[in-house]
């Protein structure tokens, strides 16, 4: 079913985001596989897109060959349009990009998203051994945005530089951010946009809002379309939910003290140890966030959804138990039908 069908008929389209959590007591094979069947149960559900986020030496997240992981579940799946949530622009050349995703785009034809972030996705140390030996200007991602469209077109007369494979396949571009640029550039480009509310929603009505208002249309994209990254943890009660959130809880909780650690099993009344600056910082980062039974997940999305106007929710779902984690989407997809 089309975005505008779903509109209309009130519905919310879903996708996810996965960062392919290695979970403790696990191994980065127990990780793909789980993604690969997490990505599989999506597509039964009619999710519209299945992306994967580039992340780089942090413990529990197995996401750093991105390109290849978007091949691992393109080909383990059939229909679902799966991509890149998305691929650090500054950490590559344009030209890599436009090879590897043209490849993607050869193999799995019209399946393939390319979403681009500005930010390297990791520490100094390693984007140092990522060859990011030069400091970014506020310039380097808008004219690499340009060389990677440019690559991804069909190709021109007397064109010296040429992706193959790449040119012509025309790969879905779109632009991730949690500031004001990316929407501001989004708009200029006529390029869709998501915004990475899963873990910093303080800007997003203000970046959605002048996205829209600056939007210009494109040869790809006639009107503005836009995706909100929404935490979701679903369980068939509220205690239940906030009981696996707690995963969800330690995994932030690492990331603001940078103590970083595999996915960890949930603890009974986890927030209620923490000190009150720790649960404000907390639930800060996850502001967007969608916790609950199937009453509070189902007015949680139709607020998004209102509130926002997107045309996508894009779900990430850390929960311990792979098991329950496919249940989580099954309350989200029911919630939203």
């Amino acid at each position: 079913m089309t975005i505008e069908a779903m509109t209309t008929q009130q519905k919310i389209a879903l996708s996810m985001l996965d960062l392919v959590a290695v979970r403790e007591g696990g191994t980065v094979a127990d990780a793909l596989a789980i993604s690969l069947r997490t990505a599989q149960h999506a597509e039964s559900l009619g999710f519209t897109r299945y992306w994967l986020a580039e992340h780089h030496n942090m413990a529990g997240i197995a996401s750093s060959a991105t390109a290849v992981l978007v091949g691992y579940i393109a080909g383990g799946t059939e229909r679902i349009r799966v991509g890149s949530g998305g691929v650090m622009l500054p950490n590559h050349a344009p030209l890599v990009v436009a090879e590897a995703f043209g490849t993607l785009a050869e193999l799995y034809p019209g399946r393939i998203d390319l979403g681009l972030g500005r930010a390297p996705g990791t520490d100094a140390f390693t984007m140092r051994a990522l060859r990011r030996d030069r400091v970014e200007s506020e310039n380097d991602f808008p004219r690499d945005v340009s060389e990677l469209q440019q690559l991804l077109a069909p190709e021109r007369p007397g064109q010296r530089l040429i992706a193959m494979p790449g040119a012509g396949t025309e790969v879905p571009i779109w632009l991730l951010g949690s500031s004001l640029f990316s929407a501001q550039l989004a708009a200029e480009r006529g390029l869709p946009y998501a915004f990475a509310s899963h873990f910093a929603p303080r800007m997003m009505h203000q970046a959605i809002d002048l996205y829209r208002r600056l939007f210009r249309p494109s040869a790809t994209l006639s009107k503005p379309r836009v995706v909100i990254g929404v935490p979701l943890i679903a369980a068939p009660t509220d205690d239940e939910a906030e009981f696996l959130a707690s995963s969800t809880y330690q995994r932030v909780l690492g990331i603001l003290t940078g103590e970083r650690k595999r996915l960890q099993p949930p603890v009974q009344d986890f927030a209620q140890g923490l000190q009150p600056q720790e649960r404000a910082a907390i639930a800060d980062f996850l502001g967007a966030a969608v916790i609950g039974g199937p009453d509070k997940v189902r007015a949680g999305l139709a607020a998004l959804a209102q509130a926002t106007d997107a045309d996508e929710i894009m779900l990430v779902c850390d929960i311990f138990d792979p098991a329950l984690r496919l249940r989580s989407l099954d309350i989200a997809a029911a919630a939203s039908a």
